[in-house]
């Protein structure tokens, strides 16, 4: 079982732990699983591993592509730059933008080699708002909640672990807070799914009526794509539970 750091940390907090240690830490953790009896998980699929070990590494060098990017560009702006300087930082990058291109073969090989992955893609390709850059890292995370929950999760429940649920703030007349979302989970699913509801309300869906009756009863436009964000999420798990390409007629926005 692989429960959420911050829960546990949390949980300890409130249950008197003050000093942290590796044995502390054990002993945390033998409590919290004899007290909470979090239920097992399954393993993902080997080739669900690797895909997602392939991910998470694009997604590295990306991020480190894009500092050595914005180092160059803000250097080559000095009023005197070192030629060296700018050599080496383009350099990193095409040595990045090498790795890049491996990985993105890798994964593109992958996926084409597994008839089991690609027609998973295929399948939420068909969800509005679901494009190249999200299809994957959203196949792993509808993998991994379905081991986390032995395939017995709810839509509810995945909308809860991404950290896209409403989280409350009021406490009698006086303390009210506008709600918000828990932001407990992925932060980067939540990111990709947040653009991929961006660029799904502009195309002809369920999803652009879902947002435009949001956006009709007064909603602000970043409270309705959120909702929209979310909405994606719930079709897709919809559609990898029922092994199923997207039905606008079974899945027809509600009234939020």
């Amino acid at each position: 079982c692989l429960p959420n750091p911050k829960t546990v940390r949390d949980w300890a907090k409130g249950s008197g732990w003050r000093s942290k240690s590796d044995r502390q830490d054990a002993l945390m953790l033998a409590q919290y699983g004899s007290e909470k009896q979090p239920a097992p998980q399954d393993e993902l699929p080997p080739h669900v591993r690797e895909l997602d070990d392939l991910l998470r590494r694009r997604t590295d060098i990306e991020q480190v592509r894009q500092s050595e990017n914005n180092r160059l560009k803000g250097y080559q702006q000095r009023p005197h730059p070192s030629q060296p300087v700018i050599q080496s930082l383009e350099r990193s990058i095409a040595s990045l933008d090498a790795e890049l291109t491996a990985l993105e073969q890798a994964i593109k090989e992958l996926v084409n080699g597994n008839l089991e992955l690609k027609q998973r893609v295929r399948q939420l390709r068909t969800v509005p708002g679901v494009g190249t850059r999200i299809a994957l890292p959203l196949l792993v995370i509808l993998y991994r909640w379905q081991a986390r929950t032995q395939g017995q999760g709810s839509a509810k429940g995945l909308v809860a672990f991404l950290g896209l649920d409403p989280q409350t703030f009021q406490s009698g007349t006086s303390v009210y807070k506008r709600a918000t979302i828990s932001r407990m989970g992925d932060g980067h699913i939540r990111s990709l799914l947040y653009m991929g509801a961006l660029g799904g309300i502009r195309g002809d869906n369920p999803l652009r009526i879902f947002y435009q009756r949001l956006v009709g009863r007064n909603k602000a436009k970043r409270l309705a794509l959120v909702a929209s964000a979310r909405k994606i999420l719930v079709w897709a798990w919809a559609v990898f539970h029922s092994n199923s390409n997207f039905d606008s007629s079974l899945f027809a926005p509600s009234p939020a």
